[in-house]
């Protein structure tokens, strides 16, 4: 890997505790970490990278997604109209039931290829589909995948531990028990997690949900958690909250207190059904949400408050979710979907938050969620993790003017010119370098064909000719 040396770089949003905006300034990166910021630095053996019509920015972080659904959007088989969350999963089960290792490891190809092409360099998956045919290989394939494009991966090792006739919606084949699910966990943080400064791979104990896991499940994955000092997420208030008052007679938050699942080293994924009396609950535990907007607009769902959550003390951070309600993994276009939900929701309330604003969401905002002091802005002895848009192009003359704000605002949606994570460049001016993409794109769509297509145009003629 070699270092590198940008020169020149028009407008560089750092991010940082100033927010500062530096102009025309140099950057130099020795091996994972930037080592210098200034004017007209010099330096031996480097790279040197033309930044004179170039923005630069930290790189995003995407606290929330679930890469195996990459292989199951645009389903004609499953996506039906007016749909709500929890019908969609009841409906989904017997495609996933279909899903194999090499779904998952193609599917994670596909899902931070696309990431990383749109400015994202550290993600999040919460992958809790595991089958017959997975075994327990899923986030080993994952870890690959991650390890081949050069991603910077946190883990999130779910999964279910209540069947279809237990109360659930998960079919009985997908279900563990909650002493095989633990087992998993303690082996994988074991084998994987790592702890160091710029550590390129974590782990973190993630049950699915509290409607599809019996008590049990929370009230262990916490104490594990704790005593191997990883952290925890499940989704919550996500649409659950009346099946679990009919089950257990009290909302899920106040289910999840019970179980120790809360903390700050929790966080929730939507978080939409959160009532401000919640709020204080949250704050006072410090348990954050991944808030995912592509999600709630496809669902027609109700909108986070972002304002008031802040005000009162909550972490907000961003996820792109998983393709079946986002159908891409896009976090510039994240960015502007959370800004244009909040000038719709809050500008007659509490006040809208600046387009800059949801940027620190995606940037700073996510790394604390992880638990990170390495990434999430560019300042000298952080790691090097930043990608670069390339603003000498038409489309951007008459915008150029405000650098903090045009992500979100104006709506910068396409592939980036160049994205570097660790210090190496994964992608540049539409190529990821090293990585044979057409030969890995047809097999990924051979597997998917194979796996998965070919059976759901059966279940789909035996259910129409029933």
């Amino acid at each position: 890997m070699q270092d590198l040396l940008l020169k020149n770089v028009r407008s560089i949003v750092t991010c940082d505790a100033e927010d500062r905006v530096l102009y025309d300034t140099d950057v130099l990166v020795r091996g994972s970490q930037i080592v210098q910021i200034g004017k007209d630095l010099t330096a031996a053996d480097v790279r040197v990278i033309d930044g004179r019509d170039k923005f630069m920015y930290p790189g995003l972080i995407n606290t929330h997604h679930h890469f195996f659904q990459a292989f199951v959007r645009n389903l004609v088989t499953i996506d039906r109209p007016n749909m709500t969350v929890m019908e969609w999963l009841a409906e989904a089960q017997n495609t996933f039931q279909m899903v194999d290792s090499d779904v998952i490891y193609y599917a994670s190809l596909t899902a931070m290829a696309d990431l990383i092409k749109h400015g994202c360099t550290t993600a999040f998956d919460h992958q809790y589909l595991y089958t017959a045919r997975t075994g327990t290989d899923p986030i080993d394939r994952q870890l690959e995948a991650a390890a081949m494009l050069g991603m910077r991966f946190h883990a999130g090792r779910g999964g279910s531990t209540r069947s279809i006739e237990e109360g659930s919606f998960v079919p009985q084949t997908m279900c563990e028990t909650t002493d095989a699910f633990l087992s998993d966990c303690e082996r994988l943080i074991h084998q994987y997690h790592d702890t160091s400064r710029f550590s390129m791979r974590q782990i973190a104990i993630a049950p699915t949900q509290p409607f599809s896991c019996k008590k049990e499940t929370f009230i262990e994955a916490a104490a594990l958690a704790r005593r191997e000092g990883v952290r925890l997420h499940t989704h919550l208030n996500e649409g659950e909250v009346a099946q679990m008052i009919d089950r257990c007679g009290k909302r899920t938050l106040a289910w999840a207190e019970e179980t120790g699942f809360i903390g700050p080293d929790v966080w929730i994924a939507h978080g939409r059904e959160t009532t401000p009396e919640e709020y204080a609950v949250l704050a006072r535990e410090g348990t954050g949400i991944s808030h995912c907007p592509a999600a709630t607009f496809y669902g027609a769902t109700e909108m986070l408050d972002i304002p008031a959550m802040q005000k009162a003390g909550i972490l907000i951070s961003l996820g792109t979710d998983g393709c079946s309600t986002n159908e891409g993994s896009n976090m510039l276009e994240t960015l502007r979907l959370a800004y244009l939900m909040q000038t719709f929701r809050n500008t007659k309330r509490t006040g809208c938050p600046r387009p800059y604003d949801i940027l620190k969401l995606g940037t700073v905002n996510g790394a604390k969620t992880l638990g990170r002091d390495d990434i999430g802005m560019i300042a000298e002895k952080m790691a090097a993790d930043f990608f670069l848009i390339d603003i000498g192009a038409l489309e951007y003359a008459g915008a150029l003017h405000d650098p903090k704000n045009i992500l979100p605002k104006l709506g910068v949606s396409g592939p980036v010119w160049m994205t570097v994570i660790n210090g190496r460049v994964v992608f540049e001016n539409g190529v990821l370098p090293g990585i044979d993409e057409r030969r890995l794109a047809r097999e990924g769509e051979a597997v998917c064909t194979k796996v998965l297509r070919r059976p759901c145009r059966v279940f789909q003629r035996l259910a129409e000719e029933m």
